[in-house]
């Protein structure tokens, strides 16, 4: 479309403006309107919404995150469409989907990378107007030659050196991860839109904090611990770090929290390796990152403010672990959905 539409959200009675270029969710979290969502990239699903009055585009009709039923019932992602002209909609809303800091477009410079493992990089990019964000918080890319946004978690804390750490994965066959390994080089530009997300750090919560990262769910974890050493607020609370990879070699985070305050007394690194092999080069723990929180955290898992990231299956089972095994209260659980 060419010009501004007027969405109304007939559930909560808000009114926004859509701008070309935006899905109907951005719109509205740009605007300060909290409508529900996690992902903000067609996975997860929690940001359907019904049509009521006007015409949408739908810019991909096959994210996953709608089912056959939805359509059928007439629902709607809200970060996979964008409106023809006014509409009125009804959309899920809450107070805790309200942006602190209203995500905005701008142009980001590749200024360094580094690699961390054998499958995981460092990319750090420097923005033309600002890095305000939270701990945990992710941004959408927009890559060269790829369609449609990337989402990707932040590594680093919001900084007025207007700098934007990233700590990918490559995925294979990724199209995005391709573009970044393999075409960028420091000096290219990208796009870049946030900050995104609701998994961030709670900075009055009382707790003690148990990080929980898998795979590139290393890089928001990180945040969260800088985050938390930066807020002072490992005085008195303990930050349990655990990272779950495959094989030894996958292993990573150790390093980059070492130079933390506090790092080896109030914030503990718990390495946990599913797949050790038979040649003696692992020897810390083994199997299943989510089964050793039982055995490590000392208090009733209830006690303690959750953080985590990684894979599906792992935060499937962390969930089921907190939630169904230990009543441990949703507030106090904190994640993104990705697929």
């Amino acid at each position: 479309m060419s010009k501004q539409a007027i969405i109304t959200n007939q559930k909560d009675g808000s009114s926004f403006v859509h701008a070309p270029g935006d899905s109907v969710l951005r719109a509205a979290l740009r605007a300060g309107v909290g409508l529900s969502y996690e992902c903000n990239s067609g996975g997860c699903g929690g940001c359907k919404f019904e049509l009521l009055e006007g015409e949408l585009d739908d810019l991909w009709p096959e994210a996953p995150g709608l089912s056959e039923r939805d359509k059928r019932c007439g629902r709607h992602l809200a970060c996979q469409c964008a409106p023809r002209g006014d509409i009125t909609i009804s959309a899920a809303s809450a107070a805790e989907y309200v942006p602190r800091h209203p995500p905005r477009r701008q142009s980001a410079r590749l200024a360094a990378v580094r690699d961390l493992t054998h499958d995981i990089r460092e990319f750090r990019f420097v923005a033309t107007a600002g890095a305000d964000f939270l701990p945990g918080q992710f941004a959408m890319l927009d890559l060269p030659g790829v369609a449609g946004s990337r989402a990707y978690s932040l590594a680093n804390t919001p900084n007025a050196q207007r700098e934007w750490h990233f700590q990918i994965r490559r995925v294979p066959h990724g199209r995005g991860t391709r573009v970044l390994f393999d075409r960028l080089a420091p000096g290219d530009e990208i796009g870049l839109d946030g900050p995104y997300g609701v998994a961030y750090l709670r900075t009055d919560s009382p707790r003690d904090i148990v990080c929980v990262a898998g795979g590139s769910g290393l890089a928001p974890m990180v945040s969260i611990a800088r985050g938390a050493v930066e807020a002072g607020m490992l005085g008195e609370r303990t930050l349990y770090f655990f990272y779950g990879a495959r094989t030894a070699r996958d292993v990573c985070g150790e390093e980059l929290l070492a130079s933390l305050a506090g790092f080896g007394g109030r914030m503990r690194f718990i390495p946990v390796v599913s797949l050790p092999g038979d040649d003696g080069q692992w020897s810390g723990a083994t199997g299943y990152v989510h089964d050793q929180l039982e055995c490590v955290l000392p208090a009733a898992l209830p006690s303690y403010e959750f953080y985590f990231a990684g894979p599906p299956p792992m935060t499937q089972a962390l969930q089921e672990l907190l939630m169904v095994g230990h009543r441990v209260p949703f507030g106090q659980i904190h994640f993104d959905r990705f697929f």
